[in-house]
């Protein structure tokens, strides 16, 4: 008599992917994590919206994609940790200066630019606490930071003005240096979690809302009229105008992160500043400025000057363009995120197609589209004034 076949155990995934149902109709994902017995949830701030239209249908498909590609960086980072791989017993034992200094070097490595910033938050940290070591660092010791940071910490001015505390937004941008910094250790498992990312707003610090300087569509018309001294600028800036692209994540992007999916080219990467993975369909205009494609490692705009170098050139290039206005490599991605929300693309697409982790950010090019819809009809009425 042949014995019955034994059933085969299926494993069960550490990972699973959730999405909680929100007031607005849209879905928020989450990731349900089980192991050694222990639950946790990790919440994405990615959101399936409802598909009202092809364009949210395709940013649905996308964000579902970036979901997947987070779970399975989860698993396998479960798995190597089972195995005892990477993480070594003295991590938290790590000076967080050396980590930083560290996270310097890597960062010149790599051929980023412009780093001045991120080599003060290094002198910044150590003056705070330069014992700190990587085991210390919480939401406790986070906030001990921030608070520091705007409430005692006087930097010294060799400009010979008077010494005073910093601006809400000077001590903003350190924060987010400090933060990436942190999301690079998480990258490298010499962190747990980085606790910036755990604060709520109101924790945060509060940045003063900028005038964020843009083009408007004619005003790209005119740059692309206009010949350049430097044509990798020319085409770097232009594409960022399409895609909404940051500098650093302009500079590292390669011909691999650009695929073809359904037909279409999408850009896949991970963003520097925030470590969040973006999903963005190109248009035709955008792939207009791609120079021609090498091999897949290749870097895609490999001539790139540094970036203030880049800023200089914008600001010829635009004056010869008959432009009155102060550009820097950033005006590109504040005129991507203007020209989303003139062309009538939804709140949520535009906060996924940016990568920003709060709507709130994108809400200010809504605000500015609707300031220059105030400013038209502002003007027709002046039209119409009795004289």
């Amino acid at each position: 008599m042949t014995s019955p076949k034994k059933k085969t155990a299926k494993l069960k995934e550490p990972v699973r992917v959730r999405t909680k149902k929100l007031a607005d109709g849209s879905e928020s994902f989450y990731l349900d994590i089980y192991v050694n017995g222990k639950r946790s949830y990790e919440f994405l701030k990615l959101y399936l919206l409802p598909e009202v239209s092809a364009k949210v249908k395709e940013q649905n498909r996308a964000t579902r994609a970036a979901v997947e590609a987070i779970k399975s960086q989860r698993i396998i980072d479960i798995t190597n940790g089972k195995a005892g791989i990477k993480r070594t017993s003295g991590w938290q034992r790590l000076l967080l200066t050396d980590w930083l200094d560290r996270h310097v070097a890597n960062q010149e490595r790599k051929g980023i630019r412009n780093l001045g910033t991120l080599k003060s938050v290094v002198r910044i940290v150590s003056a705070y606490a330069k014992k700190t070591r990587m085991g210390d660092i919480d939401k406790k010791w986070a906030l001990g930071f921030i608070d520091w940071l705007q409430n005692t910490y006087i930097p010294v001015r060799s400009n010979g003005k008077d010494n005073k505390h910093l601006s809400s937004g000077t001590a903003a941008t350190y924060v987010s240096q400090l933060s990436a910094a942190l999301n690079a250790a998480v990258r490298a498992e010499l962190l747990g979690e980085n606790p910036f990312m755990l604060l709520s707003s109101s924790e945060k610090i509060k940045k003063p809302e900028s005038q964020r300087q843009f083009l408007s569509i004619e005003e790209i018309k005119m740059m692309i009229a206009t010949e350049c001294s430097n044509p990798t600028v020319k085409q770097a800036y232009l594409f960022s105008c399409y895609c909404g692209l940051r500098i650093s994540d302009i500079y590292a992007l390669r011909w691999k992160d650009v695929r073809m999916n359904d037909g279409r080219y999408m850009l896949s990467v991970v963003m520097k500043k925030t470590s969040t993975p973006i999903y963005i369909p190109l248009s035709a205009n955008a792939l207009a400025w791609l120079p021609e494609r090498i091999d897949d490692e290749s870097r895609i705009f490999a001539g790139l000057p540094t970036e203030p170098t880049v800023n200089r050139i914008l600001g010829v290039w635009a004056k010869s363009a008959g432009i009155d206005k102060h550009l820097t490599f950033h005006t590109s991605r504040h005129t991507f995120g203007t020209l989303m929300m003139t062309v009538g693309a939804d709140l949520y697409t535009t906060c996924k197609l940016m990568g920003h982790s709060d709507v709130r950010t994108t809400q200010i090019y809504a605000k500015i589209v609707d300031s220059k819809k105030i400013e038209a009809v502002n003007l027709v009425d002046r039209m119409f004034e009795k004289r």
